[in-house]
């Protein structure tokens, strides 16, 4: 069943070079823009440490700033998380550890781990073969020839200035059943933070960190890589497979077409202050496999109309595929998009971003299909392909009759 039916054929490439210049203009822009002053990116790529807290009503994100600039942690991102009947914050900065090398070299050297003569202080001691920092600072892992003390552990650990270990009885513990690998839990960036919070703001205005999350910085630029290089291999097999499936002169327009959406979700992310994370380049991979859906569609029913209307000019064909297909896409795209609309409105915290990405990628997808991608294919029909149309006819065509043009 039709729900929508359109009957005219709507002049959609009269203004097509218009659009064309306004999306040049967009895209260089973008990449500009990703240039200088570039993206504003999340601790995915580039490392850090985020948790995310509830505070008492009345409690702002500069105070919460100030806590922690107070306690010597520089330029802290303090977000609204927008969670019903609560005043909950995102609290991110970009230490990963704040263990420093001087307080490592301290803490080896109060373990005696060296492989000099045992100094007087180490006499009695039982001397670890190998000492592990893990890359987030918040556990020290120790390796013992034999049975490991651990209240000795524990002894020559406390007091060091820029250590400090987490509460617990159970802490050191042992990390394996033959007792020669002991753990030690420290407190990580994230718990500093919290400590900061409840020293500058007052334990009676600071909840439970309801949650801790750390990446390191070589992790974040491998993600970084990663996540561009899943978008060019995309763009890669969607040329591939269009050009497989239509012709030559389809495959770029599509590729550009995907260009064009991405850089564009990117674009208006980056104009409204949003960071780009895992989430956001997931976003970009689903418009692209949303865009190309609804590109090829047309397109096929492009290729149907020329073998049908031999005789009517291309950007005629485009013209009236376009309009045949109004119904298809509003039903599609405006399914889709609702689905969007109800994670954008009443979603939080990632998931918003996550469906804001998608509602600006399904308006443009649907946009760019028919001022970017088929432009792209009249020009190149235009140029690659009439000359030898012509010269394999020998004659013009006879036109079929044409529909109603609005």
């Amino acid at each position: 069943m039709r729900f929508l039916s359109f009957t005219r054929v709507f002049k959609f490439m009269r203004v097509a070079p218009y659009c064309a210049a306004i999306s040049a203009l967009m895209m260089v822009a973008t990449l500009v823009a990703l240039v200088t002053p570039g993206p504003k990116l999340g601790p995915d790529f580039v490392g850090g440490t985020e948790i995310e807290l509830d505070f008492k009503p009345g409690v702002s994100s500069e105070q919460i700033r100030k806590a922690l600039e107070s306690e010597h942690f520089e330029s802290p991102d303090v977000i609204r998380v927008e969670a019903a009947k609560a005043n909950r914050y995102l609290v991110r900065v970009h230490d990963v550890s704040v263990i420093s090398d001087e307080t490592k070299r301290r803490t080896a050297a109060r373990l005696c781990f060296s492989d000099g003569p045992a100094t007087p202080d180490c006499a009695n001691v039982e001397r670890p073969t190998e000492v592990a920092w893990s890359p987030g600072g918040d556990r020290i892992r120790l390796r013992y020839d034999g049975t490991a003390n651990l209240a000795q552990v524990r002894e020559r650990l406390t007091g060091i200035p820029g250590l400090s270990l987490a509460p617990g009885e159970d802490n050191p513990a042992f990390a394996d059943a033959r007792e020669t690998k002991v753990e030690v839990l420290l407190l990580g960036t994230g718990e500093k933070l919290h400590q900061a919070l409840v020293k500058g703001l007052g334990q009676e205005k600071v909840g439970e960190v309801l949650r801790n999350e750390w990446i390191g910085p070589k992790a974040g630029a491998q993600l970084r890589n990663a996540a561009l290089m899943s978008l060019t291999i995309a763009m890669v097999l969607i040329m591939a497979y269009v050009a497989l499936r239509f012709d030559l002169r389809f495959a770029p327009g599509a590729v550009v077409c995907l260009a064009h959406d991405a850089l564009f979700a990117a674009g208006v992310l980056m104009l409204l202050g949003k960071e780009f994370n895992l989430g956001t380049i997931a976003g970009l991979l689903t418009i692209i496999g949303f865009s190309v859906n609804d590109t090829v569609v047309i397109y096929d029913r492009v290729r149907e109309n020329l073998h049908l209307h031999r005789g009517m000019s291309f950007p005629d064909i485009i013209d009236l595929s376009v309009s045949e297909m109004l119904g298809r896409t509003f039903l599609t795209s405006g399914t889709a998009m609702l689905s969007v609309l109800a994670f954008f409105f009443w979603g939080t915290g990632s998931l918003k971003e996550f469906a804001l990405t998608l509602v600006v990628g399904m308006v443009s997808g649907v946009y760019s299909t028919v001022y970017v991608a088929l432009p792209i294919t009249h020009w190149l029909d235009r140029l690659l392909f009439a000359k030898v149309g012509r010269k394999r006819s020998g004659r013009p065509r006879q036109a079929s009759a044409r529909p109603k043009m609005a």
